[in-house]
């Protein structure tokens, strides 16, 4: 028996089946298996490419955000811009992105067991993120110096991790929900900003 040939762009294949399994069955309903059966390889050949099922949902997640970034920087154009103006644009960005929404209405159908064992550092690097982009706003003056930056940072990242987790302790939540909330957070920074 003569081995399988390589699948021109597995990892690709790989991402685009894993994702689309994902919103179908949820983090803990996806078998390495069933993904190799989609994509129509060994399901070894999967393992020379993720190290396990929760690399390969990182991996997904990262493509993800990846793509909510670039539309949203595409979107709000070069230099610096409010704090308001970026909530909206993540918002109406992130709506759009069927993942990363099925994620923020119903984490432990999407995203199963796996949000409890993120430990790589992600959220903590957006954090420390948001923080230098507050700094950045006040230096600018566009954003009031009344607030504490690192304050401000940790009760949005708060926030928009409480967004992600709150499925799990108040039932799914529908997309306009998730929207209405992404609002309030754009008008309150809005109330922040210096005219």
């Amino acid at each position: 028996m003569s081995p399988r040939p390589l699948l021109p762009d597995r990892r690709a294949r790989l991402l685009a089946a894993a994702e689309r399994l994902l919103l179908a069955r949820g983090f803990d309903g996806l078998s390495m298996q069933r993904l190799a059966d989609e994509v129509g390889i060994a399901k070894g050949a999967i393992y020379r490419e993720f190290a396990s099922k929760d690399a390969l949902l990182g991996e997904v997640l990262s493509q993800a955000h990846a793509r909510l970034q670039r539309r949203v920087t595409e979107s709000l154009g070069d230099g610096l811009v409010s704090l308001s103006e970026a909530y909206r644009a993540w918002a109406t960005t992130l709506l759009d992105e069927p993942l990363l929404c099925a994620a923020y209405t119903d984490d432990v159908g999407v995203l199963g067991a796996h949000v409890d064992r993120i430990a790589d550092g992600r959220y903590r690097d957006r954090h420390d993120a948001l923080e230098q982009w507050i700094r950045a706003l006040q230096g600018e003056q566009r954003l009031s110096e009344d607030v504490d930056a690192a304050g401000l940072a940790l009760a949005l990242s708060a926030a928009t991790l409480g967004l992600l987790t709150a499925a799990k302790v108040l039932g799914p939540l529908d997309r306009d929900e998730i929207a209405g909330a992404l609002e309030a957070l754009a008008v309150l920074t809005r109330a922040l900003e210096t005219p």
